[in-house]
């Protein structure tokens, strides 16, 4: 559970624990704030995506220490793993279990990462049954209600809306309470709560009403998109199978628990299986499909002597493989923590409303206790009507056009996104989006289409009458009718696009690691890679094959008379091509002043040649921890990233990025992982999501100016003696409606 750490004399411990109704920056600014007051805490660390806080503390510290001040705030708390939290308790070990240890090296914090996933958080139950829901709909109901009530039986209004709105204000007032007792005395729940008392003394109960429902509602909504983020990475665990086939004295294979797989065990691992662990071939052949780790687009064809990785594809032939990890450091388990941990050390964004909540609503009691004071102590003035004058202050003051500015403004600019395609996982991340400086693209799936194309045939003779295209591609369809793999289907879909129709092979069979063989139209033919062909090929042949392959295409080469001894009859090339807006997608965030490039686990000459057709700078063979690497270094150097990608391997660098980008038709664990997704797989769209951001961005900065360019010219009036107390109330009743067309605008913008 934990990590011992000695400074000086004092032995510190490391605890993680999960939290729940942490979903927004201001949520992980209160949490760091109050564990931060408690004696012997020296280090905190929130994960608002993970739903996790790691606190360094002294070893005698117990965990109610943690657990307490976060219920104060209204959070749950437990341990991330109640079992070694259980174990290191009775060993003596405070609230954090001993580190373990492998090869040399300290593996506590992984450890406590792989294990948490094998207990069911206390939090997890569905979004709708959650406290910030039931408060939501209690509070709408009785909005409703009211409203209903209003209409039917008028005269209630002036007790119905006043109960109405104490349904949701009372718990929001008790969270900001909680807030200011734990350090945050300026919290968005302080600047909702003065909101919403200020419109009820002066009769906007109504307008106050509303105003909460809908500050409710979008705390429900971050907080049902944090949830859906966590189940995400939850999620990455199922790729690898529950049972492995392990071989033992010689025995028939049995089915064993993978999670126990020891380093050293043999395992067998038949065509169309998950690989259950780490390990290298030990005989046998066959195309392992890698997409899930590397995002290569091909499968990769592999042998004796071969690594192989947890979580990957066996496509067609049986394979014996010795374990090389155990479970809780295979590559899967590796990204989990890959992923936690950037999500830890990602600072939460904190929303432009909380940053003005912290000076605007101190401001506004300063500016009411001067008006009260200063008068009467300095001029002799009345202290009844400098009190007034003062309570009119803190009226206007009411910072209701204010509260709604920004949510009205991020809704609007949401559902515009939405409408589009373009969803965004709350305010923040439209926030953020806009101040981004650097898009890092996977490449498979995201900037191609995922799926690789015929683009070559080269035929060369040696079939009856001589081989033209039709006929080359005719006979490698023929023998590819009966497979799913990525370059069959490619090359199905080529013969289908050309109109022609494959003739029936007979005695197909596949020739695991090299191909295809069979007979089409009586001749002994074969696919194969150009390895398997190499014997039969010129070194004319040869040199083609080898040019293709600089241009990053994968070739088949088709044989006539069969595998050995045989003539090649043609090559057919293939390659993931660009999607076809991708290089305008690129040169839009070009135009925005935004870099890009290009991370990618694909070969190198593969992903140089696409990069050379887009105009980006292209990072190859990676894996998920080097792309992870690369948005580190990045950041390191003062740029906002964004990371656009769609596979399980991009999982970690999306959650390490300022914003994560999922490519429609991606992994869920891609898109549950990122913080917003692009539905309709367009490039372009990145550069749209930019342009809405900075779009509500100065929407919600004009909103801000107009409410309070309002506010100011009342409180001077009022100050001085000019207006009464009731324009200045209309005004401000103005502005919210002002405020709230403006941001309104936004669901009409096209581009």
């Amino acid at each position: 559970m934990g990590d011992g750490v000695r400074t000086g004399d004092t032995a510190l411990r490391t605890s993680r624990y999960r939290v729940s109704g942490m979903d927004c920056g201001s949520c992980a600014a209160k949490i760091e704030t109050a564990l931060r007051r408690v004696p012997g805490i020296r280090e905190v660390r929130v994960s608002v995506p993970g739903g996790t806080v790691t606190v360094s503390h002294e070893a005698v510290l117990g965990a109610d220490a943690v657990v307490r001040p976060l219920a104060a705030l209204g959070y749950g708390a437990a341990p991330a793993d109640p079992l070694a939290e259980s174990a290191s308790s009775a060993s003596g070990g405070g609230c954090c279990g001993s580190a373990h240890t492998h090869d040399g090296h300290s593996h506590s914090h992984s450890h406590s990462h792989s294990h948490s996933h094998s207990h069911a958080d206390p939090a997890e139950a569905p979004w709708w049954r959650g406290r910030k829901a039931v408060l939501t709909l209690a509070a709408g109901a009785a909005l409703a209600s009211a409203t209903l009530l209003g209409l039917l039986v008028p005269g209630t209004e002036g007790w119905a809306f006043p109960l109405a709105l104490t349904v949701g204000l009372v718990p929001v007032a008790r969270r900001a309470l909680a807030a200011a007792r734990a350090g945050t005395p300026f919290s968005i729940e302080t600047l909702m709560t003065v909101a919403a008392v200020g419109a009820l003394v002066i009769g906007a109960v109504e307008e106050a009403a509303t105003v909460l429902v809908l500050f409710l509602v979008g705390e429900l909504l971050e907080g049902v998109a944090a949830g859906r983020a966590r189940a995400g990475i939850r999620g990455l665990t199922a790729l690898v199978p529950d049972t492995a086939l392990l071989e033992e004295d010689g025995a028939a294979p049995r089915a064993v628990p993978a999670a126990g797989l020891a380093v050293g065990s043999v395992i067998l691992v038949r065509p169309g299986d998950r690989v259950a662990a780490d390990g290298i071939v030990l005989a046998g052949s066959s195309a392992v499909d890698e997409s899930p780790v590397t995002g290569e687009s091909v499968p990769k064809p592999k042998g004796e002597g071969d690594p192989v990785f947890a979580g990957t594809i066996n496509a067609d032939g049986a394979l014996r493989v010795r374990v090389t990890a155990a479970a809780r450091d295979n590559t899967i388990a590796r990204i989990v923590r890959l992923v936690e941990e950037a999500q830890e050390s990602k600072a939460p964004t904190e929303r432009l409303i909380d940053r003005f909540a912290r000076f605007y609503t101190p401001g506004i009691v300063a500016v009411a206790a001067l008006v009260a004071l200063v008068p009467p102590l300095v001029s002799g003035g009345g202290w009844t009507e400098w009190i007034y004058r003062a309570l009119a202050v803190l009226l206007i003051g009411c910072p209701c056009a204010l509260v709604i500015s920004t949510p009205a403004a991020i809704a609007a600019g949401l559902s515009n996104g939405a409408r589009r395609g373009l969803l965004l996982k709350g305010g923040a991340v439209l926030e953020a989006l806009g101040r981004i400086t650097t898009v890092a693209f996977d490449k498979t799936g995201t900037l191609t289409e995922g799926k690789p194309r015929v683009t070559d045939l080269i035929p060369f003779g040696g079939m009856e009458g001589g081989a033209g295209e039709a006929e080359l591609l005719a006979a490698a369809a023929a023998l590819e009718a009966g497979s799913s793999h990525p370059l069959a289907r490619a090359i199905l879909a080529a013969a289908a696009e050309r109109g022609i129709a494959p003739p029936v092979a007979d005695g197909v069979t596949a020739l695991p690691g090299a191909g295809l063989q069979g007979r089409v139209g009586g001749l002994a033919v074969a696919l194969l890679s150009p390895k398997a062909a190499a014997p039969s090929l010129t070194p004319e042949q040869a040199d083609r094959i080898a040019a293709l392959a600089q241009a990053g295409k994968t070739v088949s080469v088709l044989l006539v008379e069969g595998r050995a001894g045989g003539t090649a009859a043609g090559l057919i090339a293939l390659r993931d091509e660009p999607r076809p807006d991708a290089r305008q997608g690129i040169e839009a965030l070009d135009r925005a002043g935004i870099r890009s490039l290009m991370v990618t686990g694909d070969t190198a000459g593969t992903a140089g040649a696409v990069a050379g057709l887009l105009g980006v700078e292209a990072h190859a063979q990676l894996l998920p921890e080097d792309k992870l690497r690369i948005v580190r270094d990045l950041q390191a150097r003062g740029q906002r990233v964004a990371k656009v990608g769609d596979g399980i391997n991009d999982a970690p660098a999306l959650a390490a990025a300022d914003v994560g980008i999922a490519m429609g038709g991606g992994t869920d664990v891609a898109l549950e992982t990122a913080d917003a997704a692009i539905l309709h797989g367009r490039v372009g769209d990145v550069a749209a999501m930019v342009a809405l951001s900075r779009r509500t961005m100065a929407n919600i900065r004009q909103n801000i100016a107009l409410a309070l360019g309002l506010k100011a010219v009342f409180l001077v009036t009022t100050v001085l003696g000019v207006t009464g107390l009731w324009p200045a109330i209309l005004a401000d009743t103005g502005a919210t409606v002002l405020v709230t067309a403006n941001a309104l605008r936004l669901l009409s913008v096209r581009s």
